[in-house]
This record gives C-alpha cells, structure tokens and sequence, in this order.
C-alpha cells in the first residue's frame, strides 16, 4: 500500500478538501474551508490546515489555526469557535499521521498548547477536558411527531408561544438577528463576536447558512437563531433573544419552528450545538429530551503544567464578567471583538 504522506494545505487543494468534507464521515461543517479564510481576515488567526494524502488520494485533513494572547497565551487550535474540528481521516494511517504531523507542528511554532476538538476521545495519554458536550437527535419525517417527542413541559412551552401569536421569518440580513445576540451574551457578562464574523460566515457559506428570527404579532424581533446545514443536519449554532423573550416563550417557539421547518424540507438530525456542563443552556437541550454526548477535546502540553480554562465557568473571571455587565453596549460592542477573538 502506498504510504500516506502528510503537507500543508495550498489555497489550489480547496475543491479536493471540500470534496472529502462531503463524504467522509468524520467530517464536519467545521472542517468545510471556508472557515480558513473567515478565521484569518476577522480574528487574525494564522491558519495551518493540514492534509493527508496517499497518492494523490485525500485520505484525511486536519483543520488548525494559531492563536496568540497576551491574557490566555499562544497555541494551536482545530479550531476556534467550532465545537468539532479535528481529525477526520478515512482510515487509522491517515489519523496517526495528521496527529503525529499536528504535534510536531507545534512544537516548532513553540505554542503552549496544542488543542484537538474531536467528538470522542482518540489521542491516547493526552489530557482531556470535559466540559462540554454535543445534543443530537435524528428528527421523525412527520413534523407532528417532533412536537409530541418533545418533552411535556417544554411542549407546553411551545404551545405558550404559539398561543401568543409569535411568527418565525427567514431574514437575509444578519442586523436583527445581531442585535439580540449581543444584547444577550452582555447581559451574560461575555464580550460579542463582530457582526462582521457573521456576514462573512453568509458570504462564504450562502445557502447553507440561515438566519431565523421570531417576531410578536405586531413584528417586533424577540429571539433569533443563526444555523449552518451540513449534508442532512441542521445546527442551530448562535443565537439571541430580548428579555421579554421569555414570557413570551419565544426561546421555545424559535426552535421548534427551526426543527419544523427542517423536518418540512427533509433536514433528518437535529445538531442542538455544543454547551457547558452547569450551564442554563446545557439544561436547557436537557429539557428539550436530547441526551448529552460528552466531547472530546485533547491537549499536547508543551509549556504549560494543566489544560487552559479560558471560559466564564472558570472563577477567575467572574469579577470581569461583572464589570463587562455594567458596560454601556454601544462600548461592549465596539471592544469585544478585540478580547473575544482568542476565546473561542
């Protein structure tokens, strides 16, 4: 058998890349390359995508970008602001290789940390952190099959909204949707990606991304949801809501009227996104009668003692999170860009 050979990617293997992303099963939207030029141009992160190949065969890639902070350090990430971007490989050479390939890598750019975010654990010794974990469900062809699978109490909530006379719309911009998100994650003490990420992230991926907004009855925006879809999957992955959202179960209604939307048009799983574990969102999915799978991220520490803890969650940061609370938003949103860019 021809040994499998790994480099590093060129802007002319794009098609190739994307074509194994279509059909391997490893592959995530995440891994689509895309995501290369969006992580270069709105955070500035040197991007280091790896290939393997046997032949000229694709066998496996491994998308990585570096990431250098003052506050959290410099390392090497598959990658920020995807919950799954590691190795996808078609067999165990082509994984063996990009690992070994990835872990020299960082050791020649001399990062603290090289970080692999994989759905299940596959570097054998490294450390592992826990935290978060994926909510999947394969959603049933009958869109009223989907609402009794929903759990009792959060069906009522539903309904609530339904009742409340809420309509879902399907926006081409991303300015209202924006506009709640970042009044939510300041509310939440946590500083806002640019709205600018999120135009980039229509431009280059297009119809595969959709922006679902929830209105009253009178179109005022309550909730709204930014999804990706990736083969047969939806994954409802930013979102935002204003604070009378909750009485109005607007939060409720917006996800069923994406998962309805997404069985009407043959979507068949439903990627709830990733959350921390004792968080509201994490209950949340809970409620929603999804199950968590624990995900995988793996640490090779070169210049560090302990996997990093760069997350709201960590103690450290919550006397920050209440100063960033207490920021006028016009500024939260003008300078979290800057901080928010090496969190991810």
């Amino acid at each position: 058998m021809t040994p499998v050979r790994v480099r590093d990617f060129v802007p002319e293997d794009a098609a190739r890349w994307e074509a194994f992303v279509e059909h391997c099963g490893e592959a995530t939207f995440f891994h689509r390359a895309g995501w290369r030029a969006i992580l270069e141009r709105c955070f500035g992160h040197r991007t280091r995508y790896l290939l393997a190949e046997r032949g000229r065969e694709v066998v496996g890639i491994l998308p990585l970008a570096e990431v250098k902070s003052l506050l959290f350090g410099h390392a090497l990430v598959s990658l920020p602001f995807c919950a799954v971007a590691g190795i996808a490989a078609s067999d165990a050479e082509a994984a063996a290789g990009l690992q070994e390939a990835a872990q020299a890598l960082g050791g020649r750019l001399k990062v603290a940390h090289l970080e692999l975010r994989h759905p299940r654990a596959r570097a054998a010794g490294w450390p592992q952190q826990d935290l978060y974990a994926s909510f999947r469900k394969t959603l049933a062809p009958q869109v009223e099959a989907n609402l009794l699978a929903i759990p009792r109490k959060q069906r009522a909530m539903v309904r609530k909204g339904i009742a409340n006379g809420l309509v879902g719309r399907i926006d081409d911009r991303v300015d209202a949707f924006f506009a709640l998100y970042a009044d939510n994650v300041h509310r939440h003490g946590t500083p806002p990606l640019p709205k600018r990420y999120f135009e980039a992230l229509r431009a280059a991926f297009g119809k595969d991304t959709e922006v679902l907004t929830v209105t009253d009855a009178a179109g005022k925006p309550l909730s709204s949801v930014f999804s990706f879809y990736f083969r047969d999957e939806v994954l409802p992955y930013y979102a935002g809501d204003a604070v009378e959202a909750r009485q109005l179960a607007a939060n409720d209604f917006k996800y069923w009227d994406l998962m309805r939307r997404a069985c009407e048009r043959g979507i068949k799983v439903f990627d709830y996104g990733r959350s921390k574990r004792g968080t509201g969102p994490y209950d949340f999915k809970k409620n929603w009668g999804f199950e968590p799978a624990p995900l995988a991220y793996e640490y090779c520490l070169y210049r560090r003692d302990s996997i990093p803890e760069n997350n709201p969650l960590n103690p450290k940061y919550r006397a920050l999170i209440a100063v960033w609370r207490r920021l006028p938003i016009r500024v939260a949103n003008a300078i979290g860009p800057h901080l928010v860019k090496n969190l991810g």
